[in-house]
């Protein structure tokens, strides 16, 4: 059925469960992210996340479904990359405040899985007036050289601390709060 959620992937014409709570899509994330691994041990990462302990023998086409998954089911359709606009660490507490928003009701709560694709849904509903949509919205114009309304300078030189993203920022924290640990 088109509207189901997927809790598992075929590689290969084999069916395998994954994790998809969005705790463990933020999980892989950080290790497709983290400068101290090599791209080997990224995918490899990634796999032991997604696929849990069973891992696909066909690590590239799981390694792509993977990604597939964690793109929300959408296929690349860029051969770069669009600009950094999010850091998940960073930009936690407005995020999850405006996901719990949309959500009605606290998306973090250990006891309580979300789907990642309901996550992403609920990112995709957040309110273009909201503080995090304004941020993401004023850092994809710097990052592509467009230029800032003056109401965007404005909010920029009173919240720079807020919009800067942080160099090197790793997601050790918020996994860990993520994890109720």
């Amino acid at each position: 059925m088109i509207s189901e959620l997927p809790q598992s992937l075929t590689v290969n014409g084999v069916e395998y469960p994954i994790n998809a709570d969005f705790r463990d899509a933020f999980d892989a994330i950080a290790a497709c992210n983290a400068d101290d691994l090599s791209p080997m041990n990224k995918q490899l990462a990634l796999l032991e996340i997604i696929y849990g302990e069973i891992i696909p023998p066909e690590t590239n086409e799981a390694a792509r479904l993977a990604k597939w998954f964690l793109d929300g089911g959408e296929a690349a359709k860029r051969d770069t990359p669009p600009p950094k606009t999010m850091d998940y660490e960073q930009d936690a507490p407005l995020l999850f405040s405006a996901v719990n928003k949309v959500a009605g009701r606290e998306v973090r709560d250990p006891n309580t899985f979300c789907h990642w694709w309901t996550f992403l849904g609920y990112c995709n509903e957040i309110s273009p007036e909201s503080p995090i949509a304004h941020i993401v919205s004023i850092r994809y114009k710097m990052a592509t050289g467009k230029k800032l309304e003056k109401h965007e300078q404005e909010y920029y030189g009173e919240n720079q601390h807020l919009v800067d993203m942080k160099s090197g920022a790793n997601f050790d924290n918020i996994i860990r709060q993520l994890r109720g640990e």
